[in-house]
């Protein structure tokens, strides 16, 4: 049981096959030193490196939120941390790597249903340190910023001191606009890291026919006026500009009215709300924050509301949260939105 204290020697998985890896590189260098005869050392080492370059695509480097990683080989014992992490794997047919996982927050699709439940799930919440320890991860991918909290104990540079890897999903990388070729990216890099970009190339492609079918549908429709719910009741917590809520509204024929909000997430007050005359609200759905009945209920008891379009006309789209962050419910949910906005293109 690992008591929190850091002994440099600790070997965790992933630090026994860097160092079984390190050790056979140095024989084999001094193997090929002694045979090259008249050859030179740097021919040799480049020698070496082309070959395990050529060794099923791998070592793989990747740039992930500011911290560079260099994997000789796929990872195999994977704790992923948030919903859609799990969901993206699972999607690329990599169940086998996956030893844990945490925080699911909304209904898991169909078809990855049986396998994500047949994972152990280590913590309803983000686990403590301690716990993704002791599933002796060589990696562990997080969804949200909060999956490496450092107040937590769970920064990446921890994880690293111990000889554990760590990606993070790159919409909180940064603050920039985040779109759907994020989504395509991120699926390619988890194909890159794990060895099987054919088959990130062919769930991209899958995902694109999703999202073109959808757009195709309500092309030529005029733009309508979209306001998402996410939660709260003295303010509205809203998706902004930088959300990728903004591109799935836009993609399906709408226009999300806080566009203008140079934040992913954001509080309005109902006043703007009402001012910005939505004809439909996406409600987004997730545990901890009311069921979706509470939402509906309490926008539709509200006086102040009550000329508000899409609360007149009970015009109400339901969107699980990962269905709108960076992963494979993302084009799932462009057709969702579509069907709401314009349901007219779909009879």
């Amino acid at each position: 049981m690992y008591d929190g204290t850091f002994r440099p020697p600790l070997f965790t998985p992933a630090r026994k096959r860097h160092a079984l890896r390190a050790t056979a590189a140095v024989v084999s260098l001094s193997a090929a030193l002694l045979t090259a005869g008249c050859g030179s050392s740097r021919d040799t080492a480049q020698t070496t490196a082309t070959t395990a370059s050529s060794a099923g695509g791998f070592p793989v480097t990747v740039d992930n939120c500011g911290v560079r990683t260099t994997y000789d080989e796929p990872p195999s014992r994977v704790v992923t941390i948030h919903q859609h992490p799990a969901e993206l794997m699972l999607a690329l047919g990599l169940r086998d790597r996956m030893v844990g996982t945490a925080f699911r927050d909304s209904a898991v699709l169909p078809e990855l249903q049986k396998e994500y439940e047949s994972i152990p799930a280590l913590a309803k919440k983000e686990p403590s340190f301690e716990t993704i320890l002791e599933a002796e991860p060589d990696l562990v991918y997080g969804g949200y910023g909060s999956a490496f909290a450092e107040n937590e104990g769970r920064s990446r540079e921890a994880f690293a001191d111990v000889g554990i890897d760590t990606h993070l999903n790159r919409e909180y990388c940064g603050k920039k606009r985040v779109t759907m070729k994020d989504t395509y990216d991120e699926v390619r890099t988890i194909g890159r890291i794990f060895g099987v970009p054919g088959r990130a190339d062919k769930l991209v492609s899958g995902l694109r026919a999703r999202v073109d079918e959808a757009t195709t549908a309500v092309r030529g429709e005029p733009r309508v006026p979209v306001f998402v719910y996410d939660s709260g009741d003295k303010t509205a917590f809203t998706a902004g500009g930088k959300s990728l809520g903004t591109e799935l509204i836009r993609l399906a024929g709408g226009r999300n009215v806080f566009a203008g909000l140079d934040e992913v997430f954001g509080d309005v007050s109902w006043e703007q709300v009402v001012e910005r005359k939505p004809e439909v609200i996406a409600i987004y759905d997730y545990a901890g924050a009311g069921s979706v009945e509470q939402k509906k209920n309490f926008l539709l008891s509200q006086p102040a509301l009550a000329d508000v379009p899409a609360v007149r006309n009970k015009r109400f789209v339901v969107l699980p949260l990962t269905a709108t962050l960076v992963g494979v419910r993302s084009a799932y949910a462009v057709g969702d939105l579509a069907r709401g906005i314009h349901p007219e293109s779909f009879e």
